[in-house]
């Protein structure tokens, strides 16, 4: 539980920094950077925290697995609770190091609600896709 906390305190962080600084610097940093960010914290998170929790660092993809039959249910809302409180505390501790330039992490402030849900939907579902064919899928992973 401590693992998820700690991970997804690190990715929350990391992926959401990057655009914050992008706007406080006045775009210096490119969009490769800001990809570069989010993509360097999800390695590090994941080979630092994976063998440990199983980095799922996301609740979508924690119940997906519990749902696949690769997690127990009973640890589902522990992990929950870690993955929501980690992301929480990551939001609080940006609001306390880049205040007052928050909306560096907004990337597309002009969608209504139904369009961000849409959006969202879209991307979580590729990630569950991808992580649960490739994380699951016996013959994508050597279990020798």
């Amino acid at each position: 539980i401590g693992a998820e906390f700690v991970g997804t305190f690190i990715l929350i962080f990391g992926a959401t920094a990057a655009p914050i600084v992008n706007q406080k610097y006045n775009g210096a940093e490119t969009l490769i950077g800001n990809a570069a960010c989010a993509g360097l914290a999800v390695m590090i998170v994941i080979l630092s925290t994976g063998h440990i929790s199983g980095a799922h660092l996301n609740p979508s993809l924690t119940i997906a697995f519990a749902a696949l039959r690769h997690f127990p249910w009973s640890h589902v809302p522990a992990y929950v609770v870690a993955q929501v409180s980690a992301s929480i505390c990551a939001s609080f501790a940006l609001k306390g190091v880049f205040h007052p330039f928050l909306s560096g992490g907004v990337t597309v402030p002009s969608v209504n609600t139904a369009q961000a849900f849409f959006i969202e939907f879209v991307i979580t579902f590729n990630l569950l896709f991808v992580v649960t064919a490739v994380a699951t899928d016996t013959r994508a992973v050597n279990r020798g």
